[in-house]
């Protein structure tokens, strides 16, 4: 492959209009190729899938064009073509006038908000009174009066003819003038309108790549279903690449993927870029010329990018929505699809097929099935319909509660650079926060971290309340109270220990002016107990007695103290006393050497019972080792 990379993105148009009006004809007298490809589509004559081809303006733009079916039958392969062009050349026969199909693809662009474009009346060779062309146009323009494509000049041409193809190339030419360069993001996605086999190279898909770049070698990923792959060859309208940018057609050649685990509607990205969804949060407008009322719980078809699935449709805040009126939608999908904030949809009725409407994705991973008319979430999500910016990356940092930026920036739709210097301005101000260690940072609002950080306390101090005879609340106890991912509670539990609110011991943490609080009567039971330990401190009470004279509360309470310390299920020691006798014997072997259980019973005058546990633990805190019937000291490691 050659190394060579487009120096401008080549622009996409997509024509639509009516059956017979003479798209593909007019594409041919333009690029000098027919693009219906199939011999049904010959046959037929009309196109039944998406054609593709490209060209370049006299003012040196690129040009590519993608020819969409006009036949009611196949308006469905016309969606999926449509949804990412720069404008749209809308044919309208000059003979026929406006058609039923003409009004569906122009509903269908201005629910897309297609702007850019112009109308080409085609066929005036077939007209040879010049008032009917005018009448003609004077239909148009009050067809398209109230659409995106109010602007949209109108050029007249004859494809057989070639008259007015010239002033048509023109005209498109002054129509892209200002429109803006595809982004690049960073996180490539290419919604697969083709697929298929390729002799020698394997599997190919095709699309037009939207928001980052794709590289030969590349390892990509095809969603949903999470099937590895990795970027053999790519190809622009034949020209071969080693790196394509966003806004272009691309045919991409992968390895590792088989021909027939892909599908139309996949979408190929970076691995880890995206996540597939089977709900979305959506704005929708309904088609005013619709005859029937839109209802809660109809099944639909939804279109997005190059992907066609079923769809129930959830009305959120209506009962029912009338034609012609707007309103939230929560979509739930039959298969999952991926889409990113501001993506615009088209829904369609499966039977009788029509198009009802569409509109803009608000939120692509809602994290449940929202109530209808909880106020709450119609708020939010008219704030991130409507919000500039900074209300968009509020949104999404309060939607994800903790996140990595990367995830953050995927539910936000926003482009990178912008919504980083957003971020940076929203932590500044001490609305959001970025906490955690360099690889493992997180993002979240100030308030979230606020309620998080009082949410354990209060629960910390709940547990005081219930158990005043317990030291701490068990950290575990608390995580799963908390329901916190581990990485969030640890940087919460470190955070409240550095502010010195709460005190950590072991697995176990209190808050830091608690301290348990003995009756009158507890602290005389506990002086009649402990002056029983000191009567006898190497064959003091054992638990079961120690629970039993003071309860085990009590008992609970003075191990959490370290008044007691308990070594087994039977045995418990003064820690003033079990230390004591771990010195002696430490100089008892260090100077006559290994020990046994009997030896160390009658050194202490003790019973076998009490110094088995005593030895055990020891064993177990690394201070002797077993060897036989004996204990000798062990060794020290490492460095030391």
């Amino acid at each position: 492959m050659q190394d060579l990379i487009p120096k401008l993105s080549m622009y996409i148009i997509g024509t639509a209009g009516h059956v017979d009006h003479g798209k593909s004809t007019l594409i041919e007298a333009i690029t000098g190729t027919h693009p219906d490809r199939l011999r049904e589509e010959r046959e037929r004559e009309m196109s039944i899938v998406l054609g593709f081809d490209s060209f370049q303006l006299p003012d040196g733009k690129g040009i590519s064009i993608v020819d969409v079916p006009g036949h009611r039958d196949f308006i469905e392969n016309m969606l999926s073509g449509i949804g990412s062009i720069d404008a749209c050349l809308l044919v309208i026969a000059a003979d026929e006038g406006v058609m039923p199909q003409t009004r569906e693809h122009l509903d269908i662009l201005d629910l897309l908000e297609v702007g850019k474009g112009l109308i080409a009346l085609t066929k005036t060779d077939l007209v040879d009174d010049p008032d009917w062309l005018d009448l003609v146009e004077v239909e148009v323009r009050d067809l398209i009066s109230t659409t995106a494509l109010k602007d949209a000049p109108i050029v007249r041409v004859s494809a057989k003819t070639k008259f007015g193809i010239q002033d048509l190339l023109n005209t498109l030419g002054s129509v892209l003038e200002d429109q803006p360069e595809r982004p690049d993001l960073g996180r490539p996605r290419l919604s697969v309108d083709r697929v298929f086999l390729m002799s020698g190279f394997g599997s190919v898909v095709t699309g037009t790549l939207l928001d980052g770049s794709l590289q030969v070698g590349e390892e990509i990923e095809l969603l949903p279903g999470e099937k590895a792959g990795r970027i053999r060859g790519l190809q622009n309208h034949n020209q071969e690449l080693k790196m394509i940018g966003p806004g272009n057609r691309v045919a991409v050649n992968i390895s590792g993927i088989e021909n027939k685990e892909i599908k139309r509607g996949d979408t190929l990205t970076h691995p880890g870029d995206y996540k597939s969804t089977r709900r979305l949060d959506v704005s929708f407008r309904f088609l005013p010329g619709i005859d029937k009322p839109l209802k809660h719980d109809l099944e639909t078809k939804l279109f997005l990018g190059a992907d066609e699935t079923r769809a129930r449709v959830r009305l959120l805040g209506v009962e029912q929505l009338k034609p012609g009126d707007n309103a939230l939608l929560q979509l739930e999908v039959d298969d999952p699809v991926v889409a990113v904030r501001g993506d615009r949809y088209i829904l369609r009725r499966p039977s009788p097929s029509e198009t009802l409407g569409g509109g803009v994705v608000i939120d692509p991973h809602p994290p449940y099935r929202h109530k209808r008319f909880d106020k709450n979430i119609l708020s939010r999500l008219e704030s991130i319909s409507e919000g500039d910016p900074a209300d968009v990356l509020v949104q999404a940092l309060s939607r994800a509660r903790f996140a990595p930026w990367k995830e953050i920036l995927e539910i936000s739709g926003l482009e990178s650079e912008t919504a980083r210097n957003i971020l940076d301005q929203l932590i500044g101000d001490g609305i959001a926060l970025e906490i955690g260690k360099k690889s493992k940072k997180f993002l979240t609002l100030k308030s979230i971290w606020d309620n998080t950080l009082s949410g354990l306390d209060s629960r910390i101090e709940n547990y005081h309340q219930e158990y005043p005879m317990r030291a701490g609340m068990a950290l575990e106890e608390l995580k799963s109270q908390s329901k916190l991912e581990d990485r969030i509670f640890r940087e919460a539990v470190d955070h409240l220990v550095e502010e010195g609110d709460v005190i950590q011991t072991g697995p176990y943490i209190r808050m830091e002016d608690f301290e348990i609080q003995f009756s009158a009567e507890q602290k005389k039971l506990i002086k009649n107990l402990l002056d029983q330990f000191a009567a006898n401190p190497t064959q003091p009470p054992s638990v079961a007695e120690s629970k039993s004279a003071v309860g085990e509360d009590i008992y609970n309470a003075l191990i959490a103290l370290e008044e007691l310390k308990q070594i087994s299920s039977e045995v418990v020691f003064s820690p003033e006393v079990y230390q004591s006798m771990v010195e002696q014997l430490k100089k008892k072997i260090t100077k006559d050497g290994p020990i046994t259980v009997a030896q160390t019973r009658d050194m202490f005058g003790s019973s076998r019972k009490y110094m088995l546990a005593f030895l055990e633990t020891l064993d177990m805190e690394g201070v002797t080792e077993r060897e036989g019937d004996v204990r000798r000291l062990k060794p020290p490691t490492g460095d030391g």
